[in-house]
């Protein structure tokens, strides 16, 4: 059976108050927090590679994944509100399909926060090369800051090691450790030089707006809802939501939010809201200004973006999918080169919070994971001044800075939706479970319409998974397997569930 070792709801929150975190954080900073997570590389950076798998109708793509989110944010809101403890879905797993099952949910989440944290490391050193490469707003001749181009980029995207990666996912680290209220304050102050710089960008793109630029609307097709390894609709609907993936990190704050069975839902929906209103307008505004039509390839499709054959059809091309700062990239191609300028300024300062929630969000659930035997107790020490669990902080900040030194952001994108994916299926599952189970629990939060939100939620999961690069859905098989190893190895016999005799 794989239903097997479940944790009892009542088992979880009494494990939780035995070492728990400092209940600290609002329904403004909650918001705020998942605000911070999900407006970053997303839709600063993985516009243009929207934009070649779909063109203009990468709108669509929108859509479509903010829908998924938005299913999957109604059951998160649920569990949340029921179990006010850090470990999002890994946590809300284990309580309802037992403890293998939640391992690897737990051990897909990884994929989601960490690699998705190097992924946006890798975005932010885009724009911040990109600064330093002109002539930052006339102070400087252009490029003499610019820094070596095997400094640039990262080994496996034809360069050597990505410097400001690994710097700016260091000092996240740094600011993680010294607590989270002060991480909070600081992404405040960040998310509202991210909110300036898209509402600048659509006040001065959406006016320039023509018909012509959004035909033909779906050069890629819709693609093939059982698999169309990355093109049209589809392909890039599955690419672009790693530009919604943050917002469930609201949920692993659980467990330092006041009051938070009122806090969690609000904090996860109206992120959600907020984040789905400006990345219609930012894409609307983008693909109409300058057109998003993607580059095709010899057999009549759209080239896969970050492959050999793109990189050599964009040499010399200001097209909107070759730009790695698309939004910058659009306003200077509208003739405002100081306003490319500052957003691209903005991008660099404000894209630091994202980095700093889904790192947060990692460090919670292996501390969550550790607190139940899973691994090390020392991941689950928690630092005598910050009331931080600064150990596992430390690890995950490097390894997030290591990585992303070294590899590529659309692929790593990609990588880290697969383990999201997982993660929201399993928590729409969970809901219907505990609806059949234990109708009587007290759920401050209901899903609304659960038995059509939370099916609806497990089939777009499964749509947008199966839309995926074929390196995304290999990488995730590998890392399944490698966790389950290692969950036999250490877990099994570890785990607060296991027998003695273990």
């Amino acid at each position: 059976m794989i239903f097997w070792r479940v944790k009892p709801l009542n088992q979880i929150l009494e494990t939780a108050e035995k070492k728990a975190l400092k209940r600290q954080l609002g329904p403004i900073q909650l918001t705020l927090l998942g605000i911070g997570a999900v407006i970053g590389t997303g839709i600063f950076v993985l516009t243009a590679e929207a934009a070649q798998k779909a063109g203009p109708s990468m709108m669509i793509a929108f859509v479509i994944a903010a829908v998924v989110c938005g299913l999957a944010a109604l059951a998160y809101a649920e569990l949340a509100s029921m179990l006010p403890v850090s470990g999002s879905a890994y946590t809300y797993t284990y309580g309802v399909m037992g403890e293998l099952i939640a391992w690897v949910v737990g051990w897909a989440l990884v994929l989601e926060y960490a690699i998705g944290a190097t992924a946006v490391t890798v975005g932010w050193s885009k724009y911040m090369n990109g600064l330093l490469n002109n002539d930052l707003f006339g102070l400087v001749a252009p490029g003499s800051l610019a820094l070596p181009d095997w400094l640039q980029t990262g080994y496996f995207s034809g360069g050597g090691f990505n410097l400001l990666a690994f710097l700016i996912g260091l000092a996240v680290t740094w600011l993680l450790v010294i607590g989270t209220s002060k991480s909070a304050r600081v992404n405040a102050v960040l998310v509202g030089i991210k909110i300036v710089a898209l509402s600048a960008f659509i006040l001065l793109a959406i006016p320039a707006v023509t018909n012509a630029n959004l035909h033909p609307f779906m050069p890629g097709g819709w693609g093939n809802p059982i698999g169309s390894n990355g093109v049209g609709v589809l392909g890039a609907a599955a690419s672009i939501f790693f530009a919604y993936v943050g917002f469930d990190a609201v949920s692993t704050a659980a467990e330092e939010t006041k009051n938070p069975n009122r806090n969690i839902p609000i904090g996860l929906l109206g992120a959600l809201l907020v984040c789905t209103v400006f990345y219609l307008l930012v894409g609307y505004g983008a693909a109409g200004s300058i057109g998003a039509q993607p580059l095709f390839g010899a057999d009549g499709l759209p080239l896969d973006p970050g492959t050999p054959a793109m990189t050599a059809a964009c040499v010399g091309s200001d097209a909107l999918v070759c730009s790695g700062e698309p939004l910058a990239h659009v306003m200077r191609m509208l003739g405002h080169p100081v306003i490319g300028n500052l957003i691209g300024l903005a991008a660099v300062i404000a894209l630091p919070s994202v980095i700093l929630m889904m790192m947060f969000g990692q460090t919670r659930i292996f501390f969550t994971m550790s607190r139940d035997g899973l691994l090390p107790d020392a991941f689950s020490a928690v630092h005598p001044r910050f009331f931080t669990p600064h150990v596992i902080t430390y690890v995950t900040g490097i390894v997030v800075s290591i990585c992303g030194a070294l590899f590529p952001v659309g692929k790593l994108a990609d990588t880290s939706n697969a383990g999201t994916l997982l993660a929201f299926a399993m928590v729409a599952i969970g809901v219907m479970i505990l609806r059949r189970q234990q109708p009587e629990r007290p759920r401050p939060f209901r899903t609304p319409l659960v038995w059509i939100v939370c099916p609806l939620a497990v089939i777009g999961c499964c749509v947008l998974f199966v839309n995926l690069s074929a390196i995304a859905k290999g990488v995730f098989v590998g890392w399944a397997v490698i966790g389950l190893v290692l969950y036999r190895l250490y877990g099994y016999r570890r785990s607060q569930l296991a027998p003695p005799s273990n």
